[in-house]
């Protein structure tokens, strides 16, 4: 399932270090394909069971798009830092990032999106209601504009993970200047 990547040093491949990050990361873009320009939408999430689902109304610009073209990009990014170094082109950014496409389907079996929908109140909002999603709440549900509510799914059919670990030494704080790291490699040359 996972794909190849360009700078093999950054791809990451510990399950140990992906799942929970596919689970805590706060923010996934799903990228569509409308006719030939592309739309992208930041959006809430869960990763259950191998797929990632999402939830929006049953109509809109979303929609259409998907009932013409289900092929969908998804795009998570967390940044852990920036990273410093005196040559301005080595300073970089501690991350890690999932890359994965497949189709979106609409969830229909009722089951499954209030598995999904309460997999997302705990993700958002842990521990904040008393009791567990009812299936007639996500059957019945509408939005202030009077649109119903949709489980969307995408499993993935190909999945890429690349991380860049975050050197301390080298992490950017408020204040931090090159000359610092200028007279630190200065010390450690004359010492060695």
């Amino acid at each position: 399932m996972k794909t190849d990547i360009r700078m093999l040093q950054r791809a990451c491949t510990d399950e140990k270090q992906i799942q929970p990050f596919l689970k805590d990361a706060q923010t996934a873009f799903l990228g569509l394909v409308d006719q030939h320009t592309p739309y992208v939408l930041p959006l809430n999430y869960v990763f259950k069971d191998g797929s990632f689902y999402f939830h929006g109304a049953n109509e809109g610009r979303k929609i259409d798009i998907l009932t013409a073209n289900p092929n969908a990009c998804i795009s998570i990014c967390e940044n852990y830092g920036t990273m410093v170094d005196p040559i301005p082109a080595n300073t970089d950014t501690a991350y890690m990032s999932v890359i994965a496409n497949g189709l979106v389907e609409i969830v229909t079996d009722l089951d499954e999106a209030t598995v999904a929908m309460q997999a997302m109140l705990d993700k958002y909002v842990p521990g904040y209601y008393h009791a567990p999603l009812s299936k007639t709440h996500i059957e019945k549900y509408q939005s202030s504009l009077g649109s119903k509510t949709l489980v969307l799914k995408v499993r993935p059919t190909n999945l890429t993970v690349k991380e860049h670990k975050l050197n301390e030494q080298m992490h950017y704080y408020s204040g931090r200047v090159v000359t610092q790291d200028l007279n630190r490699k200065s010390t450690t040359v004359a010492t060695n």
